[in-house]
């Protein structure tokens, strides 16, 4: 708190689909209200995120933010709402919604702009981290390396990586019947978006590999990639055992029917699938780049491999599918880790959010007026 009272936070996004950065900020908002904070949001209309906040009780301001016309208009707008609403904090996370959002709060005297970093690859424009917002927060220390490598002064930089909601494990759970799949079968589980750079292609050769007849590979999670995953299943004979169950909101109920968690994903800030995998006991089987090894304790708790490597990916899964007592040993040190970790928490977040900001606001370097 500050000053003994709640602060009034606001936070951006001009993404119009919902994914991981838009999920992070669903959560964030929810554990920092649960915090005594007042959150309110600026989204574009009709975006997924919108939606899902006004569900969750909270209030959004609609700004287009596409186009020259509409940032103009976003702008003049956003710096009269900033200025009536007396706000402590912006958080911004997109460029878009930076460079409108973060310009109003300069305009509008916002004491405290901050913009969170979520991905993984380069810094591109150094202007959106170190002249619009006064402070930046990193999902990982390995996001926080490319933003100081960038020119953003390490004082400006904090790191809280993303939390998830206490997770409750079903006593039993319906995957393997749903799929028709025997109690004493492998099962190999994967859930993300469909996408090229999460790798399933890889994971699917990878199966074919295995010298189990026996194994599964349950996908589950939505995206372009399905009809071309399942043509290369069917291409290299396994297509009777990778199974695609689309978008689900059964988690836990389909990491509990799984032995193996595998994510060959070619870049990640952080990994927040390995969290909820391995909070859920589970070996993870994933590749050593960005975040993850932040995550995933090699040798521990999982097997990291190199990108794009389908033997080691194949060696990998082979070595946790042959030996039942590892899978078990690495599934509980995981959970030990991640459960005795309150960083990956949802309300551990909200606390490192909170820490900053405050911060941030008692030192030098903020907008104060």
């Amino acid at each position: 708190m500050m000053h003994g009272r709640p602060l009034r936070i606001l936070h951006s996004e001009a993404a119009t689909t919902f994914g991981g950065q838009e999920h992070r900020i669903l959560k964030e908002m929810i554990a920092m209200r649960d915090r005594g904070h007042h959150m309110e949001a600026v989204c574009q209309p009709g975006s997924m995120l919108a939606g899902r906040l006004r569900a969750a009780g909270f209030t959004v301001h609609p700004h287009p933010m596409d186009g020259v016309a509409n940032y103009v208009r976003a702008l003049l707008g956003l710096r009269r709402m900033l200025a009536r609403g007396r706000f402590d904090v912006l958080n911004t996370h997109s460029r878009r919604d930076t460079v409108i959002a973060a310009a109003a709060g300069r305009l509008a005297r916002v004491p405290l702009i901050v913009r969170t970093r979520h991905l993984a690859r380069p810094v591109g424009s150094r202007w959106t981290y170190t002249g619009l917002p006064h402070k930046v927060v990193a999902v990982s220390e390995h996001v926080a390396g490319l933003l100081r490598a960038r020119g953003v002064r390490s004082g400006d930089v904090r790191t809280v990586p993303d939390g998830i909601d206490p997770v409750s494990r079903p006593a039993h759970s319906t995957l393997r019947a749903e799929l028709g799949i025997a109690p004493h079968a492998l099962v190999v589980g994967c859930v993300a978006h469909l996408r090229p750079q999460k790798g399933q292609a890889l994971l699917v050769a990878a199966m074919a590999r295995l010298p189990h007849a026996d194994a599964h590979l349950v996908l589950a999670g939505a995206g372009s990639q399905q009809a071309a995953l399942r043509a290369r299943a069917c291409a290299l004979g396994c297509g009777g055992r990778v199974h695609f169950l689309g978008h689900r909101a059964d988690i836990s109920n389909v990491l509990a029917g799984c032995d193996i968690f595998a994510l060959p994903t070619a870049s990640e800030a952080l990994g927040t699938a390995f969290i909820e995998a391995s909070a859920h006991g589970l070996p993870v089987v994933g590749t050593r780049v960005g975040g993850v090894p932040e995550v995933v304790a090699h040798g521990q708790t999982g097997l990291l491999v190199p990108p794009g490597d389908v033997a080691a990916l194949a060696a990998a899964l082979g070595r946790l599918a042959a030996d039942p007592p590892l899978r078990l040993a690495m599934g509980r040190a995981g959970e030990a880790r991640i459960r005795g970790d309150a960083r990956f928490s949802s309300a551990g977040m909200a606390a490192g959010m909170e820490a900053a900001y405050l911060a941030w606001l008692a030192g030098p370097g903020a907008g104060r007026p």
